[in-house]
């Protein structure tokens, strides 16, 4: 029995395991919600399994709301947010958490920014006050403005401009868009990090981190009425800010591919294509989510099936369709084999992707797709840390929480012909970018 063989003979038993169906159930937690009077939201979990909880604050804004000249500042207030106000100095918050056995990150989205901790339960007063201080009060200055400057601009340099596939990301982002603020990268553009000014950190800061802008959503082992009573004096004076202006939404619809060649000083081709697909708040998410897995997730997927085992053509395949608060991209990335030129890497992805518009899916991969969905939903909830997470994230894309609580009866509920139909309707030539990376020799002259 050849290699080839022995693999599509392995691929086909795993996908006959996955396709068997998993009952679809409703999710329940029993979420307590409360709005102070100056606008700020709080969803408290009580789950009393471990002594430790989560503290998860939500900030709507991201580069969605930044503006041309200033990219880069959602994600600059990340890192300056742990410099410290009046009241606790620089590096006192992570000091003071790490003493008492927390562990806290952040981090920095098109549409949201995200600072959590996760701690033992007799910390969450200490949390709640460091938390408000620097909602309150955070310190703006020219040295720390300066410091954590130069720290984004190496997370740049290190994930972008020296990262062939960060670069490709890029390119893609700003070839799909030519109106959104989506067009830009989270991390901004060098020339406008170094335009940022202490007086465009504090308008960002007033306006964007008012409590009226925030969710803050705790879980794990806590009284819901002490904690509350404890968020309300710590943030309860904060005052509330005039809404952000709006972001601009008035990207044109695409009518004809767009293309963009990336040269860069890599050994293998890769191809990448963006697809315009609506917002996580539209219907057809649901079905996007399954043709992703469909698609691209799995040893048994399609293109992994038939580019990387079959036709030999792909070391790597991946696809993603991506939950923005706008309208979004559906992506498909696939890295050639050495000696397989990107043209045929193209031709073969296209094929694959016009095919899944043409054709239902079988009930088998559906149901395989229903079931790694519902897998990783249920995965992603194991934790004190995710059900924080996932909550804040359905409240930000659908508008509540609660929409987590039903998220897997609509998946159960996509049909092979929904499938197809989302296919078909989006994943269109003409509603498609495509960026070829080629390898470029020393001397800037790619090879033939």
């Amino acid at each position: 029995m050849t290699r080839s063989v022995r693999c599509a003979a392995w691929l086909a038993v795993l996908a006959a395991l996955q396709a068997a169906p998993l009952p679809a159930q409703e999710i329940r937690f029993n979420v307590i919600p409360y709005r102070l009077d100056n606008g700020l939201k709080v969803l408290a979990l009580e789950d009393h399994s471990v002594p430790a909880l989560s503290y998860y604050t939500f900030f709507r804004v991201g580069s969605r709301n930044e503006h041309s000249g200033r990219t880069g500042i959602s994600h600059l207030f990340e890192h300056m947010m742990f410099n410290g106000t009046k009241k606790f100095g620089p590096g006192v918050f992570d000091r003071m958490l790490e003493s008492k056995g927390g562990v806290s990150n952040a981090f920095t989205t098109n549409d949201i920014t995200v600072y959590y901790e996760s701690f033992p339960s007799e910390t969450l007063d200490m949390v709640v006050e460091l938390e408000a201080d620097r909602m309150a009060g955070l310190a703006v200055t020219e040295e720390s403005l300066a410091s954590e400057r130069d720290v984004v601009k190496e997370e740049r340099r290190l994930r972008t401009d020296n990262d062939v596939e960060g670069s490709l990301w890029e390119l893609l982002e700003g070839t799909a868009y030519l109106a959104h603020p989506y067009q830009w990268p989270v991390v901004g553009w060098m020339q406008d990090l170094d335009a940022i000014t202490v007086k465009d950190c504090e308008e960002y800061f007033r306006v964007h981190y008012a409590p009226n802008n925030a969710t803050v959503i705790l879980v794990g082992d806590f009284k819901p009425d002490r904690a509350i009573g404890w968020i309300s004096k710590a943030y309860g004076s904060i005052p509330a800010q005039p809404g952000a202006p709006p972001p601009v939404r008035n990207e044109p619809e695409q009518k004809g591919e767009r293309r963009a060649l990336l040269k860069r000083a890599t050994q293998l081709p890769a191809v990448a294509f963006a697809y315009h697909v609506p917002a996580a708040s539209s219907e057809d998410l649901f079905a996007l989510d399954l043709l992703q897995i469909v698609l691209g997730e799995g040893e048994s997927s399609r293109l992994v099936r038939r580019l990387v085992y079959e036709k030999e053509l792909a070391t790597r395949v991946e696809v993603e369709n991506i939950w923005r608060i706008d309208p979004a991209l559906f992506v498909v990335y696939a890295e050639a084999k050495p000696g397989v030129a990107p043209e045929a890497l193209e031709a073969a992805l296209s094929a694959e992707i016009d095919l899944a518009g043409r054709q239902e899916v079988g009930a088998s991969e559906l149901q395989k797709a229903k079931n790694v969905r519902t897998t990783s939903q249920v995965k992603a909830l194991k934790t004190n840390a995710g059900k924080a997470e996932q909550l804040g994230l359905f409240e930000t894309y659908f508008g509540s929480h609660t929409r987590l609580f039903t998220i897997l009866k609509s998946y159960d509920a996509v049909t092979a012909p929904g499938v197809m139909n989302a296919a078909a309707r989006h994943l269109r030539p003409d509603n498609r970018t495509v960026v070829t990376v080629v390898p470029e020799e020393s001397g800037g002259e790619a090879r033939p």
